[in-house]
C-alpha cells in the first residue's frame, strides 16, 4: 500500500510566482473550467483533493470600493441644474425690481423672456435649444423668470402655461408674446428674425403690459410664494 501523506491546510505556504506559474499550467490543462484571469480581486487557486477538485478564495478591497462610491456622489452633487446653465447674455430673474431694472437698462436692445418652473419637462427640454441660440445672439439680452420666485409678477402679467415667451425692445415696449415647446421653436427664431433689426426709437417706454411696480414695492420686492404643486 502507498503511503498516505497528510499535509496540513494551513501549513501551506504559495510564494506569488509559484501561484503565477501554477494558475497559467492550470489554465492550458482544465479547459472545461473558467479562466483565471487578472483583476481588481485576489484569486488563489488550492487544488486539495486526489479527485482534481479546487476551490479559489478571493479578497476585495472594501475600502477602496467605498471611497470610489463617494468621490462619485460628491461629483454628481457638484454639477450645476439644468436651469442654472446660462449663456453670458442670460440673465435670472429673482424679483419684479430686477425684471424693470433690467428691461430699463436694456434699453434698444431686443429682450427676449422666458418663464419657466424647475419642475416643467417641457421647459428642460426647450432650454438647450434657447441656450444654444442665446450663443448665437450676443446682442440680445435673454430674461429668465423662475416662475416659483416670481409667481405673483407672473399672475399679474397672464402667464397660465409654461414655457411662455415676451419680447420686449426699448420705446417699443412688448412686441410679442406666446407659448412655445421644443417641437414649435421655430417661432422663436421667426419673432427673432422679425424684430431683431435695426432700428432708432425716440420718446419713453410705453411699458411692460400690465405689470405696474407698486410705491409700497419698490424699495424692497416681497417675496414669492411658492408652488405646493
Amino acid at each position: 500500500m502507498a503511503d498516505v501523506i497528510r499535509l496540513s491546510f494551513h501549513s501551506l505556504r504559495f510564494s506569488p510566482s509559484l501561484l503565477t506559474s501554477f494558475a497559467s499550467s492550470f489554465n492550458s490543462l482544465q479547459p472545461g473550467l473558467p479562466p483565471i484571469q487578472n483583476s481588481d480581486k485576489r484569486v488563489y487557486p488550492l487544488l486539495y483533493s486526489s479527485a482534481g477538485d479546487y476551490a479559489r478564495f478571493s479578497f476585495r478591497p472594501r475600502k477602496q470600493s467605498v471611497s470610489f462610491q463617494v468621490r462619485a456622489t460628491v461629483a454628481e452633487t457638484d454639477q450645476p441644474k439644468w436651469w442654472e446653465k446660462n449663456a453670458p447674455n442670460m440673465v435670472d430673474i429673482h424679483s419684479t425690481q430686477d425684471f424693470l431694472g433690467a428691461l430699463s437698462q436694456a434699453e434698444e436692445r431686443l429682450v427676449i423672456v422666458e418663464f419657466y418652473g424647475t419642475w416643467c419637462a417641457s421647459c428642460r427640454a426647450l432650454f438647450p435649444k434657447l441656450r444654444r441660440t442665446a450663443e448665437e445672439h450676443p446682442e440680445i439680452l435673454f430674461l429668465k423668470v423662475n416662475f416659483d420666485e416670481n409667481k405673483p409678477m407672473c399672475k399679474s402679467m397672464n402667464v397660465k402655461v409654461l414655457p411662455y415667451f415676451h419680447f420686449y425692445r426699448g420705446a417699443d415696449g412688448q412686441l410679442e408674446s406666446f407659448s412655445c415647446s421644443l417641437a414649435k421653436f421655430q417661432k422663436i427664431k421667426d419673432a427673432i428674425l422679425t424684430h431683431n433689426t435695426a432700428r432708432c426709437s425716440i420718446g419713453p417706454p410705453r411699458g411692460v403690459g400690465d405689470l405696474k411696480l407698486e410705491p409700497s414695492l419698490a424699495p424692497k420686492d416681497k417675496p414669492a410664494e411658492s408652488t405646493s404643486a
